[in-house]
C-alpha cells in the first residue's frame, strides 16, 4: 500500500443554514485502504461520502483527490470513482446484461464488454437474472445490480453507501471478500455501515461519527471493542 493519500478531506464542515450536519473533520484514505464509516441514522456518514465523492461541497475545508482539488463535473475524476449508495436508477427498459453492457462501455471497455459484464454477473450471483429487468429483481438483487455496475468499469476509489442493505448472511460473506479483493488489486474503498461484521471484516479503519462529529478512528478491532455490545 503506497503512503501517499488518494483522497485527503481536510478541516470538512458542512452546514445548512444555521443547522451543521458535520462538524470539521480530517480523513486520508490511501490507494489499497479500506475504511469504514459508522455510527446511528443522521450522523453525517452519507454526508460525509457525498463530500468524499463531489456530489456535495463542504461548506468549509478542502477535499483533494490524487493531489489535486476534487470536482465532480471533472471527467477525469468520474471516470476514477464508482459509487454504490442508495437510490439506484436503473435503465427500466433495458435487462440486467444490457444495464450492464451499457455502463461497461459507457466507461471505455469496448470488445472487453462481455466479458466484464459475464464476470460481473458471476460474482453477484446474477447470472440467472441477466435477461430479467430490473424491475422484475428482488431489493436484494437490486442491490448486487449496482454493485455488479461497479464491477464492469474501471475505478481507483469504490464508494459504498450501507451496501450490506438488503443482503442476506451469504451475500454480505461475498460483500466482505469483494471488498479485499478491491483492496488487493489497489482499490481504496471507502464505506458506510451499521454492521459490525462487515466493518471487521472488510475494513482496515473505521471512523464512528455522532451528530456530525469525529468520535472515534482506529483499527476495527479497537474501535468496536471500546464501543461494547
Amino acid at each position: 500500500m503506497t503512503h501517499t493519500p488518494l483522497l485527503r478531506l481536510t478541516g470538512v464542515r458542512r452546514t445548512y443554514g444555521e443547522r451543521t450536519v458535520l462538524h470539521p473533520l480530517d480523513l486520508t484514505l490511501r490507494p489499497g485502504e479500506s475504511v469504514a464509516l459508522m455510527g446511528p441514522n443522521g450522523s453525517g456518514k452519507s454526508t460525509l461520502l457525498r463530500i468524499a465523492v463531489g456530489r456535495d461541497r463542504p461548506s468549509e475545508g478542502a477535499v483533494a483527490f490524487d493531489g489535486n482539488p476534487l470536482h465532480e463535473d471533472d471527467p477525469r475524476v468520474r471516470a476514477r470513482i464508482a459509487v454504490v449508495a442508495e437510490g439506484p436508477s436503473f435503465y427500466p427498459d433495458l435487462t440486467v446484461r444490457q444495464h450492464l453492457q451499457l455502463v461497461a462501455v459507457a466507461h471505455g471497455a469496448g470488445t472487453g464488454a462481455a466479458a466484464l459484464v459475464d464476470q460481473a454477473l458471476d460474482h453477484t450471483r446474477l447470472t440467472g437474472q441477466a435477461a430479467l429487468r430490473p424491475s422484475a429483481l428482488s431489493s436484494g438483487q437490486a442491490q448486487q445490480l449496482l454493485l455488479a455496475a461497479s464491477l464492469v468499469r474501471p475505478r481507483d476509489l469504490l464508494v459504498l453507501d450501507e451496501p450490506e442493505q438488503r443482503l442476506d448472511p451469504e451475500a454480505r460473506t461475498r460483500l466482505t471478500a469483494h471488498i479485499r479483493s478491491e483492496q488487493l488489486r489497489g482499490v481504496a474503498v471507502l464505506f458506510a455501515t451499521h454492521h459490525t461484521e462487515l466493518a471487521l471484516g472488510a475494513a482496515d479503519r473505521v471512523l464512528v461519527l455522532a451528530d456530525g462529529r469525529l468520535v472515534a478512528e482506529g483499527p476495527p478491532q479497537d474501535v468496536l471493542h471500546e464501543a461494547g455490545p
